[in-house]
């Protein structure tokens, strides 16, 4: 079975993900895992090997000069470009398009305390917001008299509770300066009135531009995901502005009224206590420097060994330490790494949730150095509350979660985590999307058709030298839906129209099932004949697809049956989907902070660099929004 690609350098996309199409070349593990005939644990196996066909047999060869091997290119990051704010058209606000008489509270009497008619000033007031709260802001007032933030004293208290709301737009992962309005200044001098009431009907517009800023914001982010990457797939959220500015005209409680705006799922909450905390926690958390390029093996000296030590001493835990306090003791600062420091190694991984196999690389020692510094957690934090801006204010009773930073994906129902197990992601050169979708079929023993992007970008070579190759690894090739010997096709013209796909076997690299929830990147979790992969602890593997370590228990999860019903169904050996009994939504998400299933913050390394990205566009957006009236 085939999966068209919707990108135009790419018309035939079937099988795993493989969808980042990056110029670079894929992993050399991850393409041998995909290709190989046989294995065996923790090895991997080159293609193989074939001697030439007979010489009768072979077609006219081009020349590998005359006709480079083309590449496919895939997506990109951006240069982030926030949204310029536009000026306010307030001199369109003069007359209401709503006759009738003032309120009486704008009416003057006399008294010089009193505002009179504000409108004749708005005409003067320069403000700026982005076009769709500009457009709210102009409509507003264009069809009604009535203020919402000032009256006849002066600035209101339901301004003033606005204002205290916006002033805390951090704790809910905002900037605050983006909301930022100046109170006018009062003046007891009654001759100067009409600049009095320039200035408050100033603050008129201003504070509905950064309240109704402020609600967008909040409801689905600062940042256009869409416009970080190629690699992120959102419909951004549709606010109905117009609507929140006449609720927030009419409301008797304007803060409780945000407050509600701000999302109040279970994730966004705990990341928002979490971020409260730290940001009440001093960060005295010593760190340990272990020095760059530090790779621990057992039986080999390194440098790096006494600072390895020394943490394990700061940061294991009591249980640890007493269990190996003889060898704590008898370490005299040697670099040789012997065995009962690699026993003192493993222990402190496995108490960390790493692999214990006492090689210290880039996850033990971020562990080792102490982590994450509270600014780094609370960086991270943000992004999150960004980013889950994007998601579903609710993500659902049911749903499947995967988090590709931390590895795992994790299936839910009723509202709770039921399972969460790991997975492989796509490698840095081969990126999984971020984009929510639907999960609508099973596969059982399924095909694994080869995207263009591998044919392409890593099969081509092999195959302009040895075309006959795929015939002996049992791959089916067709040509315009046709079968045909790969030996057949001219592997110097174009693929278009060439398809490859393997069929279903215990070599098969989609392994005995995949879930399917389609998309346009040709994104599904599916199982693998790799499962040593799933012992590594950094597991950015794959060319974009999401491997199971138990895909028999999600399958049987997201059909509603049982592992032993799943079992029958691969054991019948025939190739056919069962659709879910009723969709589920999956969320392929990218967060380096996110609650675990008590709640707990969980924090994880930014494999793809994303976070890095996402502070880019907050400094962009930051920029075009201090523009001054």
């Amino acid at each position: 079975m085939t999966l068209k690609k919707t990108a135009a350098i790419v018309t035939l996309m079937s099988g795993c993900a493989l969808t980042t199409l990056n110029v670079g070349h894929a992993d050399a593990m991850t393409l041998m895992d995909l290709f190989r005939r046989n294995r065996a644990p923790e090895t991997f196996q080159t293609l193989p090997e074939a001697a030439p066909a007979p010489a009768q047999e072979q077609p006219a060869r081009r020349s590998a000069s005359a006709s480079p091997a083309p590449r496919v290119v895939g997506p990109k990051y951006y240069t982030y470009k926030a949204e310029a704010p536009r000026r306010i058209e307030t001199d369109r606000l003069v007359d209401p398009v709503v006759t009738g008489s003032l309120r009486p509270e704008l009416v003057s009497t006399g008294d010089t305390t009193l505002l009179n008619d504000a409108r004749p000033y708005m005409p003067s007031v320069t403000a700026y917001a982005a076009p769709d709260v500009a457009k709210t802001i102009e409509a507003y007032y264009a069809g009604t008299d009535a203020l919402i933030w000032i009256d006849a004293k002066g600035v209101n208290d339901r301004a003033r509770a606005a204002m205290a709301v916006l002033a805390d737009a951090a704790s809910v992962g905002l900037d605050p300066q983006d909301y930022a309005v100046t109170l006018p200044t009062e003046t007891p001098d009654a001759t100067d009135m009409a600049a009095r009431e320039k200035a408050l009907v100033s603050f008129e517009i201003r504070l509905s531009a950064a309240v109704l800023t402020y609600v967008q914001d909040t409801v689905r982010g600062r940042i256009d995901p869409n416009a970080i990457s190629g690699y992120h797939d959102f419909k951004r959220k549709d606010v109905n502005l117009a609507g929140k500015m006449r609720v927030i005209a009419a409301s008797h409680d304007v803060a409780a009224f945000l407050a509600t705006q701000t999302p109040s799922n279970v994730e966004f909450t705990a990341l928002r206590n979490e971020l409260k905390r730290l940001e009440a926690t001093a960060d005295g958390q010593p760190r340990i420097e272990i020095p760059e390029g530090t790779l621990l093996k057992p039986g080999i000296a390194d440098p790096g060994l006494p600072a390895v030590v020394a943490a394990i001493k700061a940061k294991g835990s009591d249980a640890l330490k007493t269990e190996h306090a003889a060898t704590l003791d008898a370490y005299q600062g040697s670099e040789a790494y012997t065995p009962d420091l690699v026993a003192l190694v493993e222990g402190f991984q496995k108490e960390n949730g790493l692999k214990p196999d006492g090689i210290v690389g880039r996850a033990s020692i971020r562990i080792l150095s102490g982590g994450d510094s509270n600014a780094d957690r609370i960086s991270k934090l943000r992004i999150a509350m960004e980013q889950a801006r994007w998601l579903p204010a609710d993500l659902g009773s049911r749903y499947v979660f995967i988090n590709q930073p931390a590895f795992t994906a994790s299936y839910h129902d009723g509202g709770v985590e039921q399972f969460n197990m790991r997975v492989v992601v796509g490698s840095k050169t081969n990126q999984t999307y971020f984009f929510e979708d639907e999960i609508q079929t099973v596969e059982f023993n399924p095909y694994w058709g080869v995207p263009q992007s591998i044919i392409i970008n890593e099969m081509l070579p092999k195959l302009r030298s040895d075309p006959g190759y795929l015939d002996r690894l049992g791959y089916q090739v067709e040509v315009g839906g046709r079968p045909v010997s790969s030996y057949d096709v001219d592997w110097y013209g174009s693929t278009k129209s060439v398809s490859v796909r393997q069929p279903p076997s215990d070599d098969n690299a989609l392994g005995e099932l995949k879930i399917l929830f389609p998309n346009a990147h040709a994104i599904y979790m599916h199982d693998t004949p790799s499962k040593s992969f799933f012992k590594k602890d950094m597991r950015a593997l794959s060319h974009g697809c999401v491997r199971l370590a138990d895909p028999r228990r999600m399958a049987a999860a997201v059909l509603g049956t049982t592992v032993e019903d799943v079992a029958k169904q691969i054991a019948d050996g025939r190739n056919k989907g069962v659709s879910v009994p009723s969709r589920i939504p999956v969320y392929v998400a990218y967060f380096t902070a996110w609650p675990d299933k008590n709640g707990h913050i969980a924090y994880f390394d930014d494999v793809y660099d994303r976070d890095m990205y996402m502070n880019r566009a907050f400094d962009a957006t930051r920029q075009v929004r201090r523009i001054e009236g």
